[in-house]
């Protein structure tokens, strides 16, 4: 039976080209029964490709929202979210991804090995564990990079989506954690590729200022209270370490400060099953 998967592409309307290249490369899949949804944050998708569906939200509500938003437009029983300007590089590119998460797996979502648009891996800090290793070399995955992953849909809305709340920034953390919550492991599947321009999170002016705030709301959305504390402290001293500018710092730690003294949603504490999950996997939930 051919898999059926709802395929979100978020996009702001500011980088056309990539959009296009991006919509093309969801239509050539084969293996897989593609349900194609662009979903315009802020903008009006027009002349999309025939078989494409164009859906409009007329604010920016953030990628997080802007997601979950699309997947309700989406059809089929799995969910791929893709970025803009990221391509899947050949035809059964979905379906290799989709077998990675198919119901005989105990794996429900996967994150796919990062390449440029020449074919050449991204750097090491995009692949989702602690110890990054051989790149090629597939596992679990204990974080995620959100610009291009596949969900089964059953699981995506058991643990209630993208975390509104975050806007954009350490998302995918969260939707990792509650993946493995539920008892489904995180997959990174190395032999399978997806293009991505190189690029940093450091190129917005607020990265700073929400990397802080993200940091501090991961814990206290998440974790038991006994690791509330730990989570974010762990962060502020690798910040301290790493930080080169003396503004970033006064914005990140605004940030850290905004992040306990603001409500960060509504609180699913993981398992203590679940720490111990992700700990075996090589990344306890407190770095």
């Amino acid at each position: 039976m051919i898999p059926k998967v709802g395929c979100v592409v978020l996009t702001m309307g500011k980088r056309p080209e990539e959009l296009a290249r991006s919509v093309k490369s969801l239509l050539i899949q084969t293996g897989v029964e593609a349900h194609i949804v662009v979903a315009g944050n802020g903008w009006k998708p027009v002349n999309l490709p025939t078989g494409v569906q164009a859906h409009w939200i007329d604010k920016n509500i953030g990628a997080t929202a802007g997601r979950n938003s699309g997947a309700e437009v989406a059809k089929g029983e799995y969910l791929l979210f893709l970025d803009d300007d990221a391509q899947l590089p050949t035809p059964t590119t979905l379906a290799d991804l989709i077998s990675t998460i198919a119901p005989d797996k105990n794996a429900a979502l996967v994150q796919p090995r990062v390449i440029d648009y020449a074919g050449v891996s991204e750097p090491k800090a995009r692949i989702p564990r602690l110890r990054a290793g051989d790149i090629n070399q597939s596992g679990p995955a204990t974080s995620l990079w959100e610009g291009g992953v596949a969900i089964r849909r059953d699981v995506f809305e058991q643990i209630g989506g993208w975390g509104p709340e975050y806007f954009y920034l350490h998302e995918g953390i969260e939707l990792c954690w509650r993946t493995w919550n539920t008892g489904h492991i995180v997959w990174y599947a190395g032999h399978v590729a997806v293009a991505h321009p190189p690029s940093t999170p450091e190129r917005f002016g607020e990265f700073a200022f929400i990397n802080g705030r993200n940091r501090v709301w991961l814990a206290r959305r998440n974790l038991p209270w006994l690791l509330v504390p730990i989570y974010p402290l762990t962060w502020l001293l690798i910040t301290l370490l790493r930080v080169r500018s003396l503004t970033s710092l006064k914005k990140w730690l605004h940030g850290f400060w905004t992040g306990w003294t603001t409500n960060p949603g509504k609180r699913k504490p993981m398992k203590w099953s679940t720490v111990w999950a992700l700990t075996k996997a090589g990344r306890p939930p407190i770095i």
